[in-house]
């Protein structure tokens, strides 16, 4: 008997868009455990960014400057508007803040270290103030938050500004959290939490529910400073043209925006993926603010959230930002997600570390676990030990320089003598979404979406 022919069926590999393997593995971890997801460092989606945004040079209806023989000024000041003692800075490229509980106390220090030798800040972060940032930073932006774990009002004082935290891009309407496996004696001690246990902060302050309790509260850190210090208020970007108009009226010096592609230590997924607006959307709001209340100039405006290159730093500056801060590029400037670290100058792998926490460099998003391959984002005695301060100061000098020779060669390429002179005129966007949001022209045409041109 003659067998018949076997037909089988081809079986498709189309991938669902809606159903795809992340979203798989979400809805089987869900089902498995009833436990969302925590994790650090900012939004992996794309959204419009600076790098939908490019320059124009100068060429015959603008003359450039000549290399690095016409100066190009790079000087910053912050908190003039009310201030007696405004913050003077080298370069507009500060360090944004991160905690110590968060990052190691060698981390804190390399981060002052580096800051102090070029010429800029840097920010305490959540847990108070450590004898190492405040020895190696000559000036220090001291963070008081929700949470007020670590504030010290004698801290207040030996600082040289105060940023008042209203919210953080990589969770606006979140608070902060500080895993036990972080909460060391030190990290316990400074906090007042015990050892070992989870934290978890306040979303909101506990002493005010709206602008006016914030115009109260800065004027008693203006009293305890004796209207010495600036005197900053950080948002993680939302509705940010009302929030930079609220935080303008109860007598902010300097505010700080935080887009959605900013950082954070630990926090929800979904609120690094799903809350906050992009830095670019958010720019362009604050600056809309700062205009509508002629503000412009005399309450400085600091960028935060993605910013990676000298490119972003000078397109920030010309969508009318003054300064930028940078947090999860100096963690990688520091060595985060890198294959090796260095110790007693040899260079050692880290993978086994990396394996262990089920992930590779390149991809690690595990600072939340206190068991960070390099020693950047960790309490653990021995893991701590592989960011020494010297190398990590050398590092992050090395970034931060490198980003302001490429801000002032874009600012003398557009024919200017001042990076703060850059401007709007100065970009056009390379998408639709980018135009829309920075309300820039489309490359080639004079069109802003939903502004009429050709």
């Amino acid at each position: 008997m003659d067998s018949k022919p076997v037909h089988f069926k081809k079986i498709s590999r189309e991938e669902s868009w809606g159903y795809d393997r992340k979203t798989l593995d979400y809805i089987q971890h869900a089902s498995a455990t009833g436990l969302y997801e925590i994790r650090g460092l900012g939004a992996k989606r794309k959204v419009p960014h600076f790098d939908d945004l490019v320059f124009l040079g100068a060429s015959m209806s603008r003359y450039p400057l000549e290399g690095y023989r016409e100066k190009c000024t790079t000087k910053t000041v912050l908190g003039t508007r009310f201030a007696k003692k405004p913050i003077e800075l080298d370069i507009p490229i500060t360090v944004a803040g991160m905690s110590f509980g968060a990052l190691s106390a060698n981390v804190k220090e390399a981060l002052g270290r580096a800051a102090t030798e070029l010429g800029t800040s840097t920010t305490t972060g959540d847990g108070g103030m450590t004898k190492e940032e405040r020895e190696s930073s000559k000036t220090l932006v001291y963070q008081c938050l929700p949470s007020r774990y670590g504030f010290n009002p004698d801290d207040v004082r030996r600082a040289d500004a105060i940023e008042v935290v209203i919210g953080q891009g990589a969770k606006p309407g979140g608070g902060g959290m500080l895993l036990g496996q972080k909460v060391n004696p030190r990290v316990a001690k400074m906090r007042t939490l015990p050892q070992g246990v989870d934290q978890r902060s306040a979303c909101r302050h506990p002493d005010w529910t709206g602008p006016d309790d914030l115009l109260i509260k800065i004027n008693e850190l203006r009293e305890i400073t004796d209207w010495e210090k600036p005197i900053y208020v950080k948002v993680g970007a939302t509705r940010t043209f009302h929030d930079v108009k609220l935080a303008v009226h109860a007598g902010a010096d300097v505010v700080v925006v935080d887009g959605m592609q900013g950082g954070t230590a630990a926090t929800q997924t979904c609120f690094i993926e799903h809350v906050g607006i992009p830095t670019l959307a958010a720019v362009r709001s604050a600056v809309d603010a700062l205009e509508d209340l002629n503000m412009k100039g005399k309450v400085q405006l600091i960028v935060s959230g993605g910013i990676r290159t000298g490119a972003d730093v000078a397109k920030a500056l010309a969508m009318g930002a003054d300064a930028v801060a940078i947090g999860q590029g100096v963690l990688m400037a520091l060595g985060c997600n890198s294959d090796t670290y260095v110790n007693n100058g040899q260079h050692l792998s880290a993978l086994g570390e990396y394996e262990a926490l089920g992930t590779q460099p390149g991809f690690c998003h595990h600072c939340h676990t206190g068991k960070c391959p390099v020693g950047v984002t960790t309490q653990d005695a021995i893991l701590e030990q592989r960011l020494e301060p010297l190398v990590g100061a050398k590092r992050l000098k090395n970034y931060f320089k490198t980003m302001n020779m490429e801000l002032t060669t874009i600012a003398r390429a557009c024919g200017k003598q001042n990076v703060h002179h850059l401007e709007r005129e100065d970009l056009v966007a390379l998408t639709v979404e980018a135009a829309a949001m920075a309300r820039l022209p489309l490359a080639g045409t004079d069109w802003i979406p939903g502004f009429g041109g050709y």
